[in-house]
């Protein structure tokens, strides 16, 4: 179905808006997805203040085209949708995510990152980074990790001089 000139200068400005605002923009290919998916995508992507949207592909192209981003546009194929946020790593993860659970359905295609454009491995990539607080947690062990060692060895001294 066409889309009349007004309601795609909107879709324009909308995708134009999305790559400028925010940090991270995942390209997302959804080809197969159904609407009970798509909503449960779009729900836990809200859950960590991300967000989706649906926009013909020639459309994005064109916005694409005329921002300032820098590399190559990364091949967009199939059916297009961008998710974004201002975390740079949560919706990318989000869709990773999701991905796992519709592996035919969904597939990340690449991104923006930092201002460039990326492809789909290193996207991919980025979106198995862990999150702020796993980080923080496996931190806190690495550091206790050699004080733990030497409290254990500090008692089994202790409990052989008592004997």
């Amino acid at each position: 179905m066409a889309i009349k000139k007004g309601k795609k200068e909107e879709i324009c400005k909308k995708v134009k808006d999305v790559v400028d605002d925010f940090s991270t923009v995942v390209f997302v290919n959804f080809h197969g997805l159904n609407v009970i998916d798509t909503t449960q995508l779009k729900s836990s992507l809200r859950e960590d203040d991300s967000f989706y949207l649906v926009a013909k592909k020639s459309l994005v192209k064109r916005v694409l085209q005329d921002s300032s981003i820098k590399g190559e546009i990364p091949e967009l194929d199939g059916e297009l949708a961008l998710a974004y946020s201002k975390d740079q790593i949560s919706p990318a993860r989000g869709v990773f995510e999701f991905q796992k659970k519709h592996k035919e359905k969904i597939s990340i295609l690449g991104g923006i990152f930092e201002g460039t454009y990326v492809d789909k491995d290193k996207m991919s990539s980025i979106a198995q980074i862990p999150s702020l607080l796993t980080l923080r947690a496996q931190f806190v062990n690495l550091i206790n990790s050699p004080i733990q060692g030497l409290v254990i060895a500090l008692n089994q001294i202790a409990e052989k001089q008592e004997v």
